[in-house]
């Protein structure tokens, strides 16, 4: 039944997808064992997506169809962030306003394990230092759309520092105007031009060890 969930997702059979989790559910199997289905469909449209079979659009769509499979559990999505692959601190920088780019993230990293830390846009420097600490957090995903806030990105990255948790933490960047050589000039560790980019390097960061 997992797999027929699993496959299902895979295929964005949104239909499909939400009768079997009624199915399962009808089943009596346990919550956790559908979202794991449910993530294990994840991960594969993030593998293709890497191969150049999906597009952004297909790892979109598979997001929001993950949270109407939690819909018919009668989860929201707080419920798949189990934080079995770490904890993401995510936020918008002050000076900054734009979230849909973060919002997608956030859904992606959820629907992948990660147990997402979402601050909102405008973010003050210090509720990110407060956040990482008060969550246990080993990434932090720095987010913008002007490049008028490239030095609020750097106050923050500045702030870890200040803090003593620079080394504690892998800080990732994203947004329309960022990059590899932006990210190392601002102190933070990688840029992501993705919501999959952000899995991959949020999962490096926890499986790997902090920068």
């Amino acid at each position: 039944m997992t797999e027929t969930l699993t496959s299902a997702l895979v295929e964005m059979r949104e239909d499909d997808v939400l009768a079997a989790v009624r199915a399962a559910k009808e089943a009596g199997a346990a919550p956790a064992d559908i979202i794991a289905a449910l993530q294990a469909g994840m991960k594969t449209i993030g593998d293709k997506y890497e191969s150049e079979e999906f597009f952004l659009s297909e790892l979109i769509m598979s997001a929001e169809i993950f949270k109407r499979a939690l819909g018919e559990l009668g989860l929201d999505k707080s419920a798949a962030d189990t934080g079995t692959r770490g904890t993401v601190v995510l936020g918008t920088v002050h000076t900054d306003i734009h979230d849909i780019g973060k919002n997608i993230v956030a859904s992606v990293l959820g629907a992948n394990g990660f147990k997402v830390v979402d601050l909102g846009v405008d973010v003050p420097v210090q509720q990110f230092v407060d956040a990482a600490r008060d969550n246990d957090a080993r990434v932090v995903g720095l987010s913008c759309l002007l490049t008028t806030a490239f030095p609020a990105m750097q106050e923050t990255v500045a702030a870890f520092a200040a803090a003593g948790l620079r080394d504690k933490v892998t800080i990732m960047i994203g947004g329309g105007p960022v990059s590899a050589d932006l990210a190392q000039q601002l102190g933070a560790d990688a840029a992501g031009a993705s919501a999959q980019d952000a899995v991959i390097l949020a999962g490096q960061a926890v499986e790997g060890g902090a920068a």
